[in-house]
C-alpha cells in the first residue's frame, strides 16, 4: 500500500514503547540501544508489576501497567507487541486507531481472523505492521535465498526441516498463557514459527498440506510435537518436524533443500551453520560459505538490529518494509492450514479464502 508523506518521520529520532517485558522484549531493548542515533525508546509497559518495575528502571523510561495509558499519555511513533501472541491482534487494532506504527513478534496471532482484522485496520489508519522475521536476515539463510533466486538449485525436488528444541515443563508454568490455544499456541505456532516462515519465502507458494500434531510430555492444551508434509505449487514436496521435548537440550533447527542441480543443508542450533553446500556450477560467493556460519546457544539469533535496520528506513521512507502485515500473513495462513489439518484428520488446500 502507498503511505501518506505526513506518515513518514524524517528530521528527529523515531520515538518507541515496548509494550510486554518478557524474555523477547530484551531482544528489541538491545536492537533499540545499537539503533540509539535514529531510535529511542520512551515507555514501556505490562501487567506484571515486577517486570514492568524492573524495566522501567533498567531502561530509565516511564512505565505504564495497560496499552489504553501509555496510547493516553506517551509519545511514542511506534509500538513494539512483546505480548502473548493471542492479545496481539486487539492491541494492534487499538494501536492502528491511534495512528501509531506497530511492530509485533511472531506469531502476529494465533488465529486467521485476527491477522485478516490487524491488516485491515493498519491499512485503514496508513500506518505500517511489521512482523519480526529476524531468521530471515541471517547470513546463512541470505546466503540460501541468494542461491534458490539465481536458479542454482534447478528444479527443487524436496524440503525439509527440522525444530528439535526442549522446552522443560518449568517453561510452560512460567506463564499461565503459555502452551495454550487462545493466548499461544503449541510447537509450531510458537517455538517453529519462524521455520514454517521459510516455507513460502523460500520455495513459493504451498498448494496442500497434511499435518498430525500430538501432546506427548508436557501438560498444556497446545501441542508439544508434530509433522506436516506439504506439496508446493512447483510440484516439491516437503516436511516440517518438530518437537520440544529434545532430550537434553536444543538440537538441532535446521533446513535442507534438494534439487536436481543442488544440494544444501544449513543446521546448527538455530540455522546457524552451513554444513553442505553442493552445487553443479561453481560462483564466487562460495567461498563466503564458512564466514557466513557463526556460534549461538541463542535460537532467537542475531536478526532483531538488522531488522530494525529496515524498519527505520521504511518510517524515514527510505525503504519498503521487509516483512509486512502480508507477509506475515503467509506464515500464519500455513500455520493454521496445520492446525486445521490435525484437528479435522484431512488434507488442507491454500489459500484458506478467496
Amino acid at each position: 500500500m502507498m503511505f501518506a508523506e505526513n506518515r513518514f518521520i524524517k528530521n528527529r529520532k523515531i520515538k518507541a514503547a515496548v509494550i510486554g517485558c518478557g524474555r523477547i522484549s530484551f531482544k528489541h531493548f538491545d536492537a533499540i540501544d545499537k539503533h540509539n542515533s535514529n531510535i529511542e525508546l520512551v515507555a514501556v509497559c505490562d501487567n506484571n508489576k515486577t517486570k514492568l518495575d524492573a524495566a522501567s528502571e533498567k531502561y530509565k523510561v516511564k512505565g505504564y501497567n495497560n496499552l489504553s495509558n501509555v496510547l493516553k499519555n506517551s509519545d511514542a511513533d511506534i509500538y513494539i507487541l512483546c505480548t502473548p501472541s493471542g492479545v496481539h491482534a486487539h492491541q494492534a487494532v487499538e494501536i492502528a486507531n491511534h495512528g501509531k506504527h506497530i511492530i509485533t513478534e511472531k506469531p502476529m496471532a494465533t488465529k486467521w481472523p485476527d491477522g485478516i482484522k490487524m491488516v485491515k485496520a493498519c491499512d485503514e489508519n496508513d500506518v505500517f505492521l511489521f512482523v519480526v522475521k529476524q531468521n530471515r536476515h541471517n547470513a546463512t539463510l541470505q546466503l540460501l535465498k541468494k542461491a534458490i533466486d539465481q536458479g542454482r538449485f534447478g528444479k527443487i525436488n524436496m524440503v525439509n526441516l527440522n525444530v528439535f528444541w526442549s522446552r522443560p515443563q518449568e517453561y510452560y508454568d512460567q506463564d499461565e498463557w503459555r502452551g495454550t490455544w487462545e493466548f499461544d499456541g503449541g510447537a509450531f505456532m510458537n517455538q517453529a514459527s519462524h521455520y514454517i516462515d521459510l516455507l513460502n519465502w523460500m520455495i513459493g507458494p504451498v498448494e496442500s498440506i497434511h499435518a498430525y500434531t500430538a501432546t506427548l510430555g508436557r501438560e498444556i492444551e497446545a501441542e508439544d510435537s508434530g509433522v506436516i508434509s506439504l506439496k508446493w505449487r512447483s510440484g516439491a514436496l516437503g516436511s516440517v518436524n518438530v518437537t520440544m521435548l529434545t532430550y537434553p537440550k536444543n538440537y538441532e533447527g535446521s533446513i535442507t533443500i534438494l534439487g536436481d542441480k543442488g544440494t544444501v543443508r544449513v543446521g546448527g542450533l538455530a540455522v546457524n551453520e552451513i554444513q553442505t553446500w553442493d552445487f553443479a556450477d561453481v560462483r564466487p560467493e562460495d567461498d563466503e560459505i564458512k564466514s557466513a556460519n557463526y556460534e549461538t546457544t541463542s535460537v532467537y539469533g542475531f536478526g532483531h538490529p538488522l531488522y530494525y535496520d529496515n524498519v527505520i528506513k521504511s518510517i524515514r521512507g527510505q525503504e519498503r518494509p521487509y516483512t509486512d502485515g502480508r507477509s506475515g500473513l503467509k506464515a500464519l495462513e500455513l500455520l493454521i492450514g496445520a492446525y486445521l489439518s490435525a484437528r479435522d484428520g484431512k488434507r488442507v488446500t491454500l489459500p484458506l479464502e478467496l
